[in-house]
């Protein structure tokens, strides 16, 4: 009895899904018996139809009556791990730093733009070993906490000096729950140099074209008033005002110098330069001028390449200036010597050494700034315009080098360049 009923329950059942089968598939069954009747109407014998028809729905009847696969459960990690990796396609894409962190505070994620600016930083390694900024870290604890965007002006020192501002997002990646947090930078430097440039282009041009146009102005004044007729203050004042013109022609050269040196100032050049054949060129250029103020200039090189990774021009604008202002100030030693040693696993090092009067010790760590001169009078009257060394500095910083400065009252002057 119960293997009966057992039979006639699977019978019922099989029933029902035929049934159930019919109602989802009846505009095929309706269709195909219009066309079965179609064919018996065209003339082919009725069995043959009929038989065909048999075997038609036998084949519609015996699929499943679910086709649709089954779901496969995707784990929560490989759900992640997916997410991460469009993630990293799409910010790898900007040219922004982004950097992806874990409510825990670890960094997950970082784009090519970010491993360029601040280097590599391993998955899961905590913000705070790779961040120092503590507005920065407070900034996205802050935002972890509470759920809130929020974003802070940051300045950076090293390599180079650059600012930007810092914003701080939640992001939800897989289920809701499921919080991550996208730092970004954006890169505001170039807007800050400008800004900076034009003021102080404007402090400093204004300061130092001064004098010049006064004298021009006093002098063009007593050629329209007393010295009218007389030749002989003619040609002494228009030697004059040649002089002041040139002088002015220079400063506003050398201000566009260094204004263009800032606005690339971030950006390290990556063109191969031997610095042997370089400062031979300096000093071949530089002999005439130094024939003039009786000072020979020596050239020290090794035998080896000796090659980095700079501008060739930037960095012949460096030597020239660092050449040209020993033989000018320390002509009294009627000797500059200039020395290149290191190269292969050495770092490349230039020295320029004079044998002038030196310069005072408190002198020496503002040399690098703006129209700053030990002597002014001395720096005019051998035509200077007090920003050789800042136009030094600020190249030597775009190559990553350092220029160091030793000096001793009477014994002479050293300049350094250490890449």
């Amino acid at each position: 009895m119960p293997v009966r009923e057992s039979i006639l329950e699977e019978t019922k059942t099989v029933w029902e899904r035929l049934k159930d089968r019919a109602r989802a598939e009846k505009w095929i069954i309706g269709l195909s018996a219009i066309v079965a009747a179609a064919l018996v109407l065209a003339g082919i014998h009725t069995v043959a139809v009929l038989l065909f028809w048999i075997v038609w729905m036998a084949a519609l009847f015996s699929r499943s009556t679910d086709t649709t696969p089954p779901a496969v459960p995707v784990p929560e990690a490989v759900a992640e791990e997916t997410d991460l990796s469009m993630l990293a396609a799409a910010f790898n894409a900007l040219d922004t730093p982004i950097l992806v962190v874990a409510p825990d505070e670890t960094v997950v994620l970082q784009n090519h733009a970010a491993e360029k600016a601040f280097g590599t930083i391993p998955a899961n390694t905590d913000l705070s070993a790779r961040v120092r900024s503590p507005g920065i870290l407070d900034m996205v604890r802050e935002t972890i906490a509470t759920g809130k965007v929020n974003q802070i002006e940051h300045s950076e020192r090293f390599p180079s000096e650059s600012v930007y501002i810092v914003r701080v997002a939640p992001a939800e990646i897989g289920s809701p729950n499921e919080r991550l947090y996208v730092l970004s930078y954006r890169d505001i430097s170039q807007a800050r140099r400008i800004d900076r440039m034009r003021s102080d282009f404007v402090a400093n041009a204004s300061h130092e074209l001064r004098t010049p146009l006064a004298s021009l102005r006093g002098f063009i004044e007593t050629l329209q008033g007393p010295a009218r007729n007389d030749a002989k203050a003619h040609e002494k004042f228009l030697g004059i005002m040649h002089e002041q013109a040139t002088r002015m022609s220079r400063l506003v050269d050398d201000l566009l110098s260094l204004s263009r040196l800032e606005l690339k100032s971030h950006i390290a050049p990556d063109e191969a330069v031997d610095l042997a054949p370089l400062l031979g060129h300096v000093r071949d250029a530089l002999s005439p001028l130094a024939e003039d103020v009786g000072v020979k200039i020596s050239l020290v090189v090794p035998d080896d390449p000796v090659v980095v990774q700079g501008d060739r021009d930037e960095l012949t604008e460096v030597f020239e200036n660092l050449i040209e202002n020993a033989c000018k100030y320390g002509q009294e030693g009627k000797m500059v010597e200039v020395t290149l040693s290191g190269g292969g696993d050495a770092p490349a090092e230039v020295s320029v050494r004079d044998y002038g009067p030196g310069i005072p010790a408190e002198h020496v760590p503002r040399l690098t700034e703006r129209f700053y001169r030990v002597n002014v009078e001395a720096s005019r009257s051998k035509k200077g315009t007090g920003l050789g060394l800042a136009i030094v500095k600020h190249i030597l910083t775009r190559h990553r080098a350092r220029l160091l400065v030793q000096s001793e009252i009477g014994k002479g002057t050293v300049f350094t360049v250490r890449f």
